[in-house]
């Protein structure tokens, strides 16, 4: 970590003696990669937190906010990263989509192909939680159309949950690879708003000593939540 640069405070969901669960930010990533010139990772700023070396369990994207896991040996971080693996763990996800979606609960089963060429099966659960129409116009319609819906992806395969709502036609706002640049450059220009509203709300894990169901939730961040009132879907 370069000297004078701000090192962030997360907020710590849980903790015991075994593993943590912190509220990560947008636009932050969770380790260092040679794909980056970042400088601050939540890795490193959390272990200075904590005064603890950190194992990684699982990942979120840099601009996904929400949930995320880190164990204090490597034996607890296997064991819940295996429960990732089988599926045993619920995840719960909020996002915010461009449009109304053509079913108000829906199943999206389409396959998808990794960084290595390989098919993989995907399945991603979407209910919707709330609709609007607002007054900004948006290309040749006077009016835009948005969502806010409740994502269980049921497989964890790479950007499921973003891949899988581009295939149906309604992006999360503010998704670059796999969003609407139209729809990003109007939350860009309009309110000042460049992350992805993607928030990851909520886990169910059985915990890795006890084996007790745990749940551990956390609720939007600021801008997630600015942008639900702007978009009238609070």
């Amino acid at each position: 970590m370069e000297e004078g640069l701000e090192i962030p405070t997360f907020e710590i969901l849980y903790q015991d003696e075994h593993f943590i669960a912190i509220c990560k930010p947008h636009d932050i990533l969770v380790h260092r990669t040679k794909l980056s010139q970042d400088t601050v990772f939540v890795l490193q700023s959390l272990s200075k937190q904590v005064d603890k070396y950190l194992y990684p369990i699982h990942r979120l994207d840099r601009k996904t906010s929400g949930i995320l896991l880190f164990a204090f040996s490597s034996e607890i971080a296997k064991t819940i990263h295996d429960q990732f693996q089988t599926g045993e763990i619920t995840k719960t996800y909020l996002a915010i989509c461009r449009g109304h979606l053509p079913q108000l609960e829906m199943t999206i089963d389409y396959a998808l192909t990794n960084d290595r060429g390989k098919i993989q099966d995907a399945i991603t659960h979407v209910k919707v939680l709330k609709q609007s129409e607002i007054a900004v116009p948006q290309g040749k319609f006077q009016t835009s159309r948005y969502s806010l819906v409740k994502v269980k992806p049921l497989t964890g395969r790479f950007h499921q949950i973003r891949k899988h709502l581009k295939h149906i036609f309604h992006p999360i706002v503010g998704d670059r690879p796999h969003g609407c640049n139209k729809q990003n450059k109007l939350f860009k220009e309009k309110w000042n708003m460049g992350t992805m509203l993607l928030h990851a709300q909520q886990l169910q894990l059985h915990h890795p000593i006890t084996e007790d169901v745990m749940v551990i939730s956390t609720p939007p961040l600021d801008e997630f939540q600015r942008m639900l009132e702007v978009l009238e879907l609070s």
